[in-house]
This record gives C-alpha cells, sequence and structure tokens, in this order.
C-alpha cells in the first residue's frame, strides 16, 4: 500500500502527458545544438584574449602565421587551458545530472539528489585528508602519485562510503533503499565531522586552498586528471541509460516492478554504484558543485515527462551545457580573477529548488 501511494504521483503523470516521445527528441536534439554552442562559448571566453577561432582556421588550413609567437601562446591557452576545461565540464555536468535523474527515479522523489547518499561528503573528506595531512602522515603516498593524490583520494573516499552504503543496507542479498538513505545521512554527517576537524588542524594556507576547493572549480583541469577520471566517468553514463526501462517500470512500485520482470535488487546496486563511482570522480576533480543534480532533471521532467529513455540522455545534455555556461559566467564575471563554480550554480540553483519546494506545498503553480 505504501509503494502504491509513493508511486501513485508519477503514475497520474505518465497518463495525464500521454507520449512525449516527439516532443523529447526534439528537445534532445536542440540540447546538442546548445552544447555545441556552449563548448564553443567557453573556448572563445575568458580573461585572455586568446583565439580558438585562429587558432582552428590554422590547424585546418595549415596556413603559417604572420606573429608565431601570438599564435604560440594562442594554442597553449586553447590546447592546454581552456580545452581540457571544456572536457571535464562537459563529463561533470554530464555526470552529476544523469547521476541526479537516476536517483530521483530510484527514490522516486524529485527532490533526491546525489549528495543524499553521502558520496560527495566522503570525497571531501578524502581530499581534505590529502591537503591536510599530505606532507605528514601521507607523504609516502602523496610524493608516490603526485599530482593525482588529491583526486584519487577524493575517489577513493567516495567508494569507501559506498562499500559502507552496500554493507549495511544489504540484509539477505537484498538492499533496502529507505536503509540505505538514513545510512547516507549518518555516514556523510560522520565525514563532515571528520573533515571539520581536519581543517581544523589545517594551516592558513591549506585553509584557503580548501575553501576555494570546497566551492568547486574547474581551473584545476589537466590533461592528466581527465585521463585519470575520465574512464570512470565515461563508464558510468554508458551504463546508466541501460537503467532506464527498470526506473520506468520501479515507480510503479518494487512489487510491481519485480512482476513486470524487472531485476530490482540488481538495477539498485547498478545504479547506486554507478551514481557513486560518477560523483566520486567528479567531486575528486572539481570540488563541490551543487544544484545541478536536482535542477536539470526536473526542469526537464517538466518539459519532456518522466520517461527515463529520453530524461536521462536529456540530463547529460542540459547538465553538461549548464555547466559550460555557468563556467564562462565564474571565469568572466570579475575578470581577470575567477569566481567558484560552486558559487554560480547555487545564485542560480536555490531559487529553483526553494520554487520546487513551494510548488510540491501548493503555495504557487507550475
Amino acid at each position: 500500500m505504501a509503494e502504491q501511494s509513493i508511486a501513485a504521483p508519477a503514475v497520474r503523470a505518465m497518463a495525464a502527458d500521454g507520449d512525449r516521445s516527439a516532443r523529447a527528441r526534439a528537445v534532445i536534439l536542440l540540447l546538442s545544438l546548445a552544447l555545441v554552442l556552449s563548448i564553443f562559448l567557453s573556448l572563445t571566453s575568458g580573461a585572455s584574449d586568446a583565439s580558438a577561432v585562429r587558432v582552428l582556421r590554422d590547424w585546418l588550413t595549415g596556413a603559417v602565421p604572420a606573429d608565431a609567437a601570438l599564435a604560440t601562446r594562442d594554442r597553449l591557452i586553447v590546447y592546454d587551458i581552456r580545452m581540457p576545461r571544456v572536457l571535464l565540464g562537459v563529463l561533470i555536468g554530464a555526470a552529476l545530472a544523469v547521476s541526479g535523474a537516476v536517483m530521483q527515479g530510484l527514490f522516486r522523489n524529485p527532490l533526491a539528489d546525489p549528495g543524499l547518499i553521502g558520496v560527495s561528503a566522503g570525497s571531501s573528506l578524502g581530499a581534505v585528508a590529502v591537503v591536510v595531512l599530505g606532507t605528514t602522515w601521507l607523504a609516502p603516498v602523496t610524493l608516490a602519485v603526485g599530482t593525482l593524490a588529491l583526486p584519487l583520494a577524493a575517489f577513493f573516499g567516495g567508494l569507501t562510503v559506498t562499500f559502507l552504503l552496500y554493507v549495511i543496507a544489504t540484509r539477505q542479498g537484498r538492499m533496502s533503499v529507505a536503509t540505505m538513505l538514513l545510512a547516507g545521512l549518518a555516514i556523510a554527517a560522520l565525514a563532515m565531522a571528520l573533515t571539520g576537524v581536519l581543517i581544523f588542524m589545517a594551516d592558513d594556507r591549506q585553509l584557503r586552498d580548501l575553501t576555494f576547493w570546497q566551492l568547486g572549480s574547474l581551473a584545476g583541469a589537466t590533461w592528466p586528471k581527465i585521463g585519470a577520471v575520465a574512464p570512470v566517468i565515461v563508464l558510468a553514463l554508458v551504463t546508466m541509460p541501460f537503467l532506464s526501462r527498470g526506473l520506468n517500470a520501479l515507480a510503479l512500485g518494487e512489487a510491481t516492478a519485480g512482476h513486470l520482470g524487472i531485476p530490482v535488487q540488481r538495477l539498485k546496486y547498478t545504479a547506486i554504484v554507478g551514481v557513486s563511482a560518477a560523483v566520486g570522480a567528479s567531486v575528486a576533480v572539481s570540488g563541490g558543485i551543487g544544484f545541478i543534480g536536482i535542477v536539470v532533471p526536473h526542469l526537464l521532467r517538466l518539459a519532456i515527462g518522466p520517461d527515463n529513455r529520453y530524461l536521462l540522455p536529456a540530463s547529460a545534455l542540459l547538465g553538461a551545457t549548464l555547466l559550460l555556461l555557468a563556467d564562462a559566467v565564474a571565469r568572466t564575471i570579475v575578470a581577470p580573477a575567477e569566481l567558484p563554480i560552486g558559487i554560480v550554480t547555487a545564485v542560480a540553483g536555490a531559487p529553483f529548488f526553494l520554487w520546487i519546494l513551494l510548488c510540491k506545498r501548493g503555495i504557487v503553480d507550475l
């Protein structure tokens, strides 16, 4: 009975919306074009006047530039600074948005967010531990892995939280989503407490680094970092669309989904591991970037309906586009300085989140 009452709004929404396949395909096409435009905007915007168009023209035509020094500078800025940043923004924006859509489908709640299961808190704890203890207790580790110490620590912090959730929430081969949610909140609180202890131990320079890292940024994007996290994020993004049929059935309740032939427990395992890998890898290289995971899926659900066959790829496209646009704003609004991208997403996402809450309470209309 409880499952039917939870799933009823989703079922009514599907029935009322009807078939939105044509609209969804059109939206996905428009979002693809918007992503291409946002990539071009990101490559051409910044504090420097380096021209991505000139670099591309020289590369395509093979022309010898009139000013070799200027051309070399432009190639350096475009290839080694802006392109890694753009690619990382696309990967992280898509990962956060798709993870949010999967979590909302798994919990059957449009307010669900990847941070609910504590993966972000675990990743933050790992990263903070490297920053604060990297020259003392963890010095052998940081010396061994070099610049990859921070992203690897954050990634393994997220994986540790995932393992703990699996152990706590699984009983007799079945995983309880409610237990996992409560355990995630508890583990996140513990991770935040340990992070607070480490911050208390940090010196002034470390505190400054931690403050900017926790606010989120794509400024540290490099090709080695992309090489470290891209396989994890891409694998998660490729896997998650295969969950769409199961997530659609899960909207009817776990019992009904099981009767329809959906392996519910395997669906839960795959969804949680995929979300943990994508979010953990994202936090590892970008820090805390909020609201992408909750705003993007909810906005698209209003436009194209709850069908995850279209919702998941559309979320990837819109998440990547919005994060690139937010990064472009962060790079230019206070140029030549740079605003943390987490501030930009929070300023835009927090009012939208409040609007969702007011709509759910019936205070305002959608």
